[in-house]
């Protein structure tokens, strides 16, 4: 082994720089190279031999050993240029040159050397190229031709006549030609093995790369069907390979996203640029192993890049175009860019909703204000207004009315921002929930009738005691009442029952007002969220009512629904523990909010009421 590696060591010093770093090539110049130095060392050695016993030679002996050498020159030549086809063609002249010269002289076309006018296209399939096989074939049967017309013209040399030399000869001729050409067959079988060996390092190498990328690599048709796609596909989509090929992988594609991928398919079949798609495809198993909810389908955002196969190549019109396609798993992008709509969409309501309590803080609050400023102007001059005490009374009053007005406003503010800190504090306690209806009902009796609404309790002598904050419970049911109390028109009714159902006390305010339209229903119970136009209201208020029941109702674990129809009122029920536990936190009695609360959004209830 040591001595094969230092000829190969030795072989790989004259390769031309062009052939050192292909492995095939480099055994092909290794291949030609190799005999060719060995034969023309062989003859340099025999010729000393030759003529210590055969004397001086002719001019004839003295050409074929000049031949027998001259293979040499063709390494150089090959080691110096890299021409490896060009090395194959002077090869193949001097073969053809060697065996016209000794069989001109040694019988025309029915001499021993004749035959090897057959090695030399032998020879020539070597370099692989069609054109030196060519050239060798028309060169070898040319050099036949020329031997056949000279022997016919009698322009060739009268031979040895004798028969033994001659049968000689030509088993020489014969024997040496098969032994060359076995030499050209075991280097053809040599480059074969090692093309064949190359192949299949490459071939691992690719199915390696395969198996272990993330991305899904397939050909296409341009009618969409999968003629190959790498295994990758197993992981993406949980289906063996055989199941795609075909339709399989079209099959899977969602419906309404199967006509943007034919066309980009189509397109880039058509043209010569890449194409990229967006597309939905079933997967069999859902990732992880779980099992989806209500046995829903499970699909899955895949991003391809498609462009024609063999790019750059000219395919006639009848030819049918193939496509290769790179497949990767967006879902997680996908579902980024929802949560970012999602995110944008809830500051954009965030900001409507701010934009719609300044335009009405104005209002509250500009307008108690200017009644206190007013009236408590006309007091401060009474001498020259020559206000008497019953008038001095009345604008006292209205300067009460509205600071309680105001300060209404500022504690449901107050209150709300609480909540939403969550540093809101609820007190539990045991109480009779009948008797705190009763008690709203009755402060807002007055209310109810100076606007000409009926007011109706319904409270079954048998309630229970419940434990809550008695504080946050009536507030809950003086916002529901005022609420409803304010939507409703002159001559409506106004309804407020309690009942229990299981473990839970369930409180319905239902009016016959003018209810809620269906695009506003989604959103209210957001803070400052009112009900229809802001500028447009015939209500005053800030929009924290329904916020605040609701906000309250979920610090006692409860449930809040609301049921409208614009035009015919509204009903909110709200369900509350009978007795509830506030759950343990490092402080005892901080109030935690519901998420969609924090986030400025509703829990999204069945339905949602508007909010005063």
């Amino acid at each position: 082994m040591t001595v094969l590696n230092i000829i190969r060591d030795c072989l790989d010093a004259l390769l031309h720089p062009s052939a050192r770093y292909d492995v095939l090539t480099r055994a092909r110049h290794r291949a030609f190279i190799a005999p060719r130095l060995l034969g023309s060392l062989a003859a340099l050695a025999a010729f000393p031999v030759f003529l210590a016993t055969r004397g001086a030679p002719t001019a004839i002996e003295v050409a074929a050993f000049a031949w027998l050498i001259a293979p040499i020159l063709l390494s150089w030549f090959l080691s110096r240029t890299g021409r490896y086809e060009g090395a194959y063609a002077l090869s193949s002249l001097a073969l053809a040159g060697l065996v016209m010269t000794v069989a001109a002289n040694t019988g025309g076309i029915e001499s021993f050397a004749a035959i090897w006018l057959v090695v030399i296209p032998l020879e020539a399939a070597l370099s692989a190229s069609r054109r030196v096989v060519t050239f060798a074939s028309v060169l070898a049967l040319a050099c036949a031709g020329l031997l056949i017309l000279l022997g016919q013209f009698d322009m060739l040399p009268t031979p040895d006549s004798s028969t033994l030399l001659r049968g000689i000869c030509m088993a020489f001729g014969v024997a040496s030609g098969t032994l060359y050409a076995a030499g050209l067959a075991f280097s053809a079988e040599s480059l074969a093995r090692t093309s064949v060996s190359l192949l299949s390092v490459e071939e691992d190498r690719y199915r390696l790369l395969a198996r272990n990328m993330s991305d899904v690599i397939s050909r296409h048709s341009r009618n969409g069907a999968v003629q190959f796609i790498s295994p990758a596909a197993e992981t993406m989509l949980g289906a063996p390979v055989a199941r795609l090929v075909g339709h399989g992988l079209f099959d899977r594609v969602h419906v309404a996203d199967r006509p943007a991928y034919l066309t980009a398919l189509s397109d880039a079949a058509r043209g010569d640029e890449e194409r990229s798609v967006e597309f939905r495809v079933r997967r069999d198993t859902p990732r992880g192993g779980e099992r989806l909810a209500n046995n829903s389908v499970d699909f899955i955002w895949v991003e391809m890049r498609c462009r024609p196969l063999g790019q750059g190549s000219v395919t006639t019109a009848s030819s049918e175009a193939e496509v290769v396609a790179v497949m990767r798993d967006v879902t997680d992008r996908k579902v980024q860019e929802q949560a970012l709509d999602l995110a944008r969409t809830a500051a954009e309501q965030a900001d409507a909703s701010k934009s719609r309590f300044l335009a009405t803080m104005s209002h509250e609050l500009r307008t108690p204000l200017n009644a206190i400023i007013g009236f408590s102007e006309m007091i401060v001059q009474e001498d020259a207004l020559m206000l008497d005490a019953a008038r001095r009374k009345e604008y006292a009053q209205l300067i009460n009315d509205s600071g309680q007005h105001l300060l209404s406003v500022v504690n449901g503010i107050l209150d709300m921002s609480k909540m939403e800190s969550g540093s809101f504090e609820i007190s539990p306690e045991p109480f009779t929930p009948r008797a705190a209806l009763l008690n709203c009902c009755n402060l807002l009796a007055l209310k109810a009738r100076e606007n000409g609404i009926e007011l109706v309790t319904r409270a079954p002598q048998d309630l229970p005691d419940m434990t809550g904050d008695p504080r946050a419970f009536k507030q809950i049911l003086l916002n529901l009442v005022s609420n409803a109390i304010k939507f409703t028109e002159r001559g409506g009714t106004v309804t407020v029952s309690a009942a229990v159902e299981g473990s839970r006390l369930v409180l319905r305010v239902s009016d016959t007002g003018v209810g809620i339209a269906t695009d506003d229903l989604a959103r209210v119970g957001s803070p400052f969220f009112q009900a229809g136009k802001t500028y447009q209201r015939r209500h005053e208020g800030t929009g924290l009512g329904l916020s605040i029941v609701k906000s309250l109702v979920g610090l006692h674990a409860g449930e809040m629904s609301v049921q409208s129809k614009l035009g015919e009122g509204t009903t909110v029920a709200v369900a509350l523990p009978l007795a509830f536990t506030p759950p343990a936190q490092p402080s005892s009695n901080i109030a935690t909010l519901t998420p969609g609360l924090r986030s400025g959004q509703p829990d999204q209830p069945s339905q949602v009421k508007k909010s005063a």
